[in-house]
Order: C-alpha cells, then sequence, then structure tokens
C-alpha cells in the first residue's frame, strides 16, 4: 500500500466510479491510462488500486483464538431460499453475543471474512454472509462479484441479508443480542436491518452506507454508530436529512466522520486504505458492540 500518497485525486475518482459498478474494469484502465501526470501515463496508479487480499489478511483460519466454518441456512424470500455464510465463533465457552458482518456490492470476498474472523476475536459470533451464495457465491474476483450482485433482485438480496440476521440471532452460540456492521452497499444494508429488524436489532455500526428514506428512520430502535469518510460526496449528502430523522425520532445515534479519508478507508486491500482511521473506526465499533450487546 506503500503507492498510496502518490496516487493522484482524479484516479481515486475514477476507482470510485468503477467500485461501485459505474463502469467497467476495461473503462477504468483505459480512463486512466489517458490521464498523463508528468508526461507519464496513470494506468499504474490505477492497477495499484486493485485489492491485494492475500496480503490484508489480518487474522489467519487457523488461528486458535476462533473457530470458521460455512454454513448454509433457508433464507425463504430471498433468491433461491436457502443461504450460506461464514460463521466464526469465539473459543471459550459460549453463547456469545452475535454480529453479522455485511459484505460490499461484489459479495463475500476474503476482505469481508476477515473482518468477520476480528469480529469473533473481539468475542463475537460472526456471521458474513454471501449474497452471492444462491447464484454460485463469491466468484473469486471482483469483477464478476459485482456484476453477479447487480443482477440479483434488490428486494430478495435485501431478505437474504435479514434472514441472515435472524438466523445468527437463533443460533446456538448466540445469546440472542444482535448487532449489525456493514461497509458501502453493507453499509447501506446495516441501515436497512436497523429499520427492518426494530427492537430485534440491538446495535448498528453502518460504515459509509446509504442513508435508509426519512420516513422509515421511525422504525429504528438499534443503537446506531454511523461511520463516514471525510470525502464520500454521494453518502455524505444524505447525512442531514438522515440526521434530522434520527433526532425526531429520538433513536440513540453518534455519527463520525473520519477527515482525510475516502470512501472504503477501512479496506486494508486497497490504497484507499487509512491504517490510522480504520484502526480507530474498528476499535469504536467494536467497543460499540460490546456497550450495547453487553448483558
Amino acid at each position: 500500500m506503500s503507492d498510496k500518497r502518490k496516487i493522484d485525486r482524479r484516479i481515486f475518482d475514477l476507482y470510485d466510479e468503477y467500485c461501485h459498478g459505474r463502469m467497467s474494469r476495461r473503462e477504468f484502465l483505459d480512463k486512466a491510462a489517458a490521464i498523463t501526470i508528468g508526461g507519464v501515463s496513470a494506468l499504474w496508479m490505477a492497477q495499484a488500486l486493485m485489492p491485494r487480499y492475500a496480503e490484508a489478511q489480518t487474522i489467519s483460519f487457523t488461528d486458535p483464538r476462533i473457530k470458521g466454518t460455512y454454513v448454509e441456512y433457508p433464507s425463504p424470500g430471498g433468491t433461491s431460499g436457502t443461504m450460506r455464510g461464514y460463521l466464526v465463533e469465539p473459543t471459550g465457552e459460549g453463547p456469545f453475543p452475535a454480529v453479522l458482518v455485511i459484505h460490499e456490492n461484489r459479495g463475500l470476498n476474503p476482505h469481508i471474512e476477515d473482518v468477520a474472523r476480528r469480529a469473533a476475536v473481539a468475542g463475537f459470533l460472526a456471521l458474513a454472509p454471501d449474497g452471492l451464495s444462491p447464484v454460485g457465491g463469491y466468484p473469486g474476483n471482483d469483477d464478476d462479484g459485482r456484476l453477479m450482485q447487480r443482477g440479483l433482485e434488490p428486494a430478495e438480496l435485501d431478505r437474504d441479508m435479514i434472514n441472515s440476521a435472524w438466523y445468527v440471532k437463533s443460533h446456538a452460540l448466540s445469546d440472542s443480542r444482535l448487532g449489525a456492521t456493514g461497509f458501502c452497499w453493507g453499509g447501506g444494508m446495516t441501515n436497512r436491518l436497523a429499520v427492518e429488524l426494530g427492537s430485534d436489532l440491538d446495535a448498528g455500526v453502518p460504515f459509509y452506507g446509504a442513508a435508509p428514506a426519512s420516513e422509515d428512520v421511525s422504525s429504528i430502535e438499534a443503537a446506531m454508530l454511523v461511520i463516514m469518510a471525510g470525502s464520500d460526496p454521494r453518502i455524505n449528502a444524505m447525512w442531514p436529512d438522515y440526521e434530522a430523522a434520527l433526532e425526531a425520532n429520538g433513536v440513540d445515534y453518534e455519527m463520525q466522520m473520519y477527515e482525510g479519508t475516502l470512501h472504503g478507508f477501512h479496506n486494508n486491500s486497497t490504497p484507499r486504505y487509512n491504517e490510522a482511521a480504520a484502526a480507530l473506526a474498528w476499535n469504536r465499533t467494536v467497543g460499540f458492540f460490546r456497550q450495547h450487546l453487553s448483558g
């Protein structure tokens, strides 16, 4: 990730468009190549932004503090009626408070699995569902994953995430207290879960996710920690209306803006990663869950 400071802001902006499915990989690389900086094509900058999952793993699958397995469970009303996810339990005696970890707009990639392991190391029963599992699962690369997720019926995909929340909340190792966190698309889904589950969700931590409709905020009973990047125009433009609705409905909430960061700053597999901000945001997330999921 050492190239981060050298990458031109225009390439970060193009990457954001690419990550959100508004241009193809080829378009992203072609547009970056057409930009010259000091007489040199910026194509290398675009290539440097591609995820490096193997380098970014922080907790091994075989870490003795946790046990991870892939599980299947029913999902009525979802894409296929069945879901698959990565369930990670802490070692030791349960039951444990449960946390749902929701992926971005490309299925359950290695980074999100790593986040689930981090949650389990912190003492939570963590489930990271794969929204692509009904159509074959995360395909091994983000480009195909984005295309696959874009092809799903949104309401059915939402239902698969909601059913995943119910699954981990009612799991034999769960003490029935439930938190949810997610990133980008998963951040927006965390907000939607708060609306859908009402009092059955105890705490939500959306990372730079789309806000729910203001008229739906009255259904939120969970405590919310809203995490935002300093430079994220599309998501940040939603905050004033979301905050007003949270205030109007008496929701227990906090917003944390991480100045000097870009959308996706928590993801340590790309140069948008901001190490200091990501560490602080994750520590606060764990603390927030411990506060609101405690006995």
